[in-house]
């Protein structure tokens, strides 16, 4: 896609109470995904996968992932389970209070107007957890009647409903799926173990809005619950959760200014089943029970901004705090649980930003600074012995509190009136999540320990670009970021063996631990063009990163690998043909180059290529039927491999028809 300024407000039809967009933001490198794109996919996170570089934790897709690996992080630098990008609706945050990681399920297309991937834009009015870029998303304008509706079957028993209705003042959005799913591990390596990842999941939201006074005012309820299999016997999770959010803003009628002002609540619970697999695959046991997650977040945000002439000003903070923790059984021999375990904590960070912006004729400056502070405390993880009760570990880390400067400096020249020239530099940081900080877990026969005295990890970026518009939209550009202190799991042992704290790993399996492992250097090279020639519209992007660990003295070894699940290249290639009043046929192929499993590089994952086809008949204005297959070439996808070689895969071919409405 081009790397273009957003669109204007009442080009998205966003009516939810916000602020226009700063005019600042055309200097920084802004993909908008509108409605036709977000359409034709059944899942948000696939829809966003259009765009390289942007990609869950690993190459499943949600319909399969567990929700601690849906973090999103963008132009492939150093993806990690938590994410490294913050995602927003309407200004709202949507990441996991515990976590991090995003349920995408919860977010049905259907109920969204547009996409923008803001791409290494620094915290400036973001904040915290902004560390590779943003993905801001605006939720439909409400209408009378039925405004949005997918229905649809599939592969594997797969089924799936979805509905936007309400009236000029109240959106609803419904969504509902079930999948028998598809068995991640296949070919010769499957045992008697293994068994399809299915999926059951419902969501709901409303947004009531008006205007008080003459302020805009909305009230938005959502709620969602999803319960999946985890392809192996034994092994599956459920998680559920709400939120609520009120926005009230004022917009100036004849300028960008205004405020805004915003506060959310989002409660959520994660429950998992893990097991220990034989080594030939024909059998299974308890490992480990994680109970309930119950977490908490919540928070505020505002926002001020005034124009005079040719200058523009913004002040604004926010403030987010979670709290939660993680209740588990672990530790079974043979005849069940022996040990229980509570660990979680308290997180908070908030933070002020003032920016400027100057627009001349063929000239945009824009710069802004900002400060954040930021505490982990109430650290706890205590461990029982399940039979006498008598408590075996009580670990209470200490408190940890400190400030974070950030800033952020970009400007655009515009050379023609179809070629410009853009450039920034900018700041971002994340802290560690209660995830992070306190919840140990087990992959198969791979355990990774927590550490509650993570550091907060810092982004520090430059890019430049040149694009051009008209016809022919395109763009090209380079970008350095520098991650200081990312939070890796490094691997510090390897079964069979018993070690302090994790106790025993298994043969065929690794000890890892949650550190901040030195830095992360990445160099990376973004082109995207599009052209539209009459029925006819091709697309083409890519992204190649050339990503390093400096492991430091914290972890030497890790110095002159590549960051686990990094790819150094990324392509999606995509067409739209109207080849009649009533027939479209799409096309869209995506590659992505090898990456590694692990920090050590040892478990090599082969590139990969899809190709997805869709057709689609026009019913009437805003209806229509369709047929779309997904990964049509049955491309073997490497989604992960185990310390004994074992691959698993990722979705096979996927066959859906349904039906389409959009008003």
């Amino acid at each position: 896609m081009p790397d273009m300024p957003p669109p204007l407000v009442s080009e998205l039809q966003v009516t939810a109470p916000r602020l226009a967009p700063s005019p600042g933001d055309a200097a920084f490198a802004i993909t908008t995904l509108r409605i036709e794109t977000l359409a034709t996919a059944p899942r948000l996170d696939e829809a966003l996968r259009s765009e390289p570089g942007v990609a869950l934790f690993r190459r499943t897709g949600s319909e399969v992932a567990n929700p601690t690996v849906q973090g999103l992080s963008l132009r492939a630098i150093a993806p990690s389970g938590a994410g490294r990008t913050l995602v927003t609706l309407d200004g709202a945050p949507q990441n996991d209070p515990f976590g991090g990681w995003v349920i995408w399920s919860a977010l049905p297309p259907e109920g969204l107007a547009a996409a923008q991937i803001i791409k290494g834009s620094g915290a400036g009015p973001y904040g915290a957890g902004a560390l590779t870029g943003v993905v801001a998303l605006s939720e439909r304008a409400p209408a009378r009647g039925l405004s949005a509706l997918d229905v649809s079957a599939g592969s594997r028993g797969t089924y799936r409903a979805a509905a936007a209705m309400g009236t000029e003042t109240l959106l609803a959005v419904i969504s509902g799926s079930t999948t028998e799913g598809y068995t991640p591990i296949r070919g010769a390596g499957r045992g008697q173990v293994d068994q399809p990842a299915g999926l059951n999941q419902v969501s709901a939201a409303a947004r009531l809005q008006g205007e008080v006074a003459g302020v805009q005012t909305a009230f938005r309820l959502d709620a969602y619950e999803e319960r999946r299999g985890g392809g192996v016997q034994g092994v599956n999770s459920q998680a559920s959760g709400g939120a609520a959010t009120l926005s009230l803003a004022q917009p100036s009628q004849t300028d960008a200014g205004g405020w805004r002002i915003q506060a959310w609540l989002r409660a959520s619970d994660l429950k998992n089943r893990f097991a220990a697999v034989e080594p030939d695959r024909s059998a299974s046991r308890p490992a480990a029970r994680q109970l309930a997650t119950p977490a908490l977040g919540y928070g505020a945000n505002a926002a001020w901004r005034q124009v005079g002439g040719a200058w523009t000003w913004e002040v604004g903070g926010d403030v987010r705090v979670a709290d939660g923790e993680t209740r588990e059984f672990f530790r079974d021999l043979g005849d069940g649980f022996t040990r229980g375990r509570v660990a979680g904590g308290r997180t908070l960070v908030g933070g002020v930003y003032g920016e400027t912006t100057y627009e001349a004729e063929r000239l945009l400056l824009t710069g802004g600074l900002r400060l954040d502070g930021w505490s982990a405390r109430e650290a706890r993880r205590i461990e029982r012995d399940l039979n006498g009760g008598a408590i075996v570990l009580d670990s209470r880390a200490d408190d940890a509190s400190g400030t974070t400067p950030t800033g952020r400096l970009g400007a655009r020249l515009a050379l023609t009136e179809t070629l410009y020239l853009r450039g920034a530099a900018y700041a971002g940081f994340r802290p560690p999540t209660l995830n992070e900080l306190h919840r140990p877990f087990r992959v198969g026969n791979d355990l990774t320990e927590a550490n509650p005295d993570l550091e907060p990890e810092r982004l520090y970026g430059v890019e430049a670009a040149v694009g051009g518009a008209g016809p022919l939209r395109w763009s090209a550009g380079l970008f350095f970021n520098r991650l200081e202190d990312p939070i890796t799991n490094v691997t510090i042992g390897a079964g069979p063996g018993t070690f302090p704290i994790a106790g025993f790993v298994p043969a065929g399996g690794v000890l890892r631990q949650r550190q901040n492992a030195g830095a992360i250097d990445a160099l990376g090279l973004e082109v995207s063009a599009q052209r539209t020639w009459g029925s006819l519209d091709l697309r083409g992007a890519a992204v190649a990163t050339s990503a390093e660990v400096d492991g430091g003295s914290a972890a030497p070894q890790l110095t002159g690998l590549r960051p686990a699940q990094t790819p150094e290249f990324a392509a999606t290639v995509g067409l739209d043909w109207r080849a009649s009043a009533r027939l479209r046929l799409s096309a869209e192929a995506r590659h992505e180059g090898q990456r590694y499993e692990d920090d050590l590089n040892t478990r090599r994952l082969g590139a990969a290529t899809t190709l997805d086809l869709r057709g689609a008949w026009r019913l009437g204005e805003a209806a229509e039927a369709y047929l779309a297959a997904d990964n049509v070439l049955d491309a073997d996808i490497e989604a992960g491999r185990a310390g004994d070689g074992l691959l698993t895969l990722g979705a096979p071919r996927t066959i859906r028809v349904g039906y389409s409405l959009r008003r």
